[in-house]
Formats: structure tokens, C-alpha cells, sequence
């Protein structure tokens, strides 16, 4: 009998889709399709900023029974992030965790981290490694 790795998801939040879209890109190609990953970026009309809703249909694509990590570039990418988790909903909303680390290298050692079967606290505390 085998077992199924199920590892944590990564989730990148920009208020510029292309970056947000530029960052999943870069982790995908160096994780491969062993981490769950999706995006959200810019605001309902395409423009510059963040959406609570689209930032929960991320995490929703990315969901792991392990957890998602969710990476943001500014302030108001990390409030909706939140709101979002909140929308989520109890009990996954306790599985999701916001990263206090650099975007796009965070991302990429929180998803070499979770290629290898990590758990979301060595996830996140690897990307944080990372913060100045």
C-alpha cells in the first residue's frame, strides 16, 4: 500500500497580476507540480491592488490538508489576505498562514520546503528566515 504525500500550498498575493502571475511562474518551474500554487493579483477591474474574494479563490485552488502559505507584497495584499482567511472559514482558516518574508525568494524556499513534505510551520519559518 502507498501513502500520498500531501504537501503544503503556496499561494502569491501582488497587487500587479503580471508579478503575482511572474512569481507562481518562477516556483513552478522550480518545484514542479509536487506544491499546490495559485495566485491572485490586482483588484476586480484588472487594475493595480488586491481582492479579498480573489485571494480566497486562490487559496481555495491551493488547498492542502497541510496548509497554504500565502505570500504578499504590500500592506493592503496582507489585509485582505487576512480577510480572505477569514472567509475561509473554521476549522481550514487555522491552516492558512500569512508570510512575513521577501515575496519571490520566500516563495520559492517556502516551495522547495514544501516539496520535500514539510510541515507549514517549517514552511513558513524557512521563508521567514529570510526577513531582514
Amino acid at each position: 500500500m502507498t501513502t500520498t504525500t500531501v504537501n503544503v500550498g503556496i499561494v502569491i498575493v501582488s497587487h500587479s497580476p503580471l508579478v503575482a502571475r511572474g512569481i507562481a511562474d518562477m516556483v513552478r518551474q522550480m518545484v514542479g507540480d509536487s506544491v499546490p500554487l495559485a495566485w491572485s493579483g490586482g483588484n476586480v477591474h484588472g487594475e493595480l491592488g488586491t481582492d479579498a474574494t480573489g485571494i480566497l479563490r486562490a487559496i481555495e485552488s491551493a488547498w492542502s490538508e497541510a496548509g497554504v502559505a500565502v505570500f504578499v507584497d504590500l500592506g493592503g495584499a496582507e489585509t485582505n489576505s487576512e480577510m480572505a482567511i477569514e472567509m475561509l472559514g473554521s476549522p481550514r482558516s487555522a491552516r492558512v498562514s500569512i508570510c512575513n518574508a521577501p515575496l519571490v525568494e520566500g516563495a520559492v524556499m517556502a516551495a522547495a520546503e514544501a516539496s520535500g513534505g514539510a510541515s507549514l510551520s517549517k514552511v513558513v519559518a524557512t521563508a521567514e528566515e529570510l526577513s531582514p
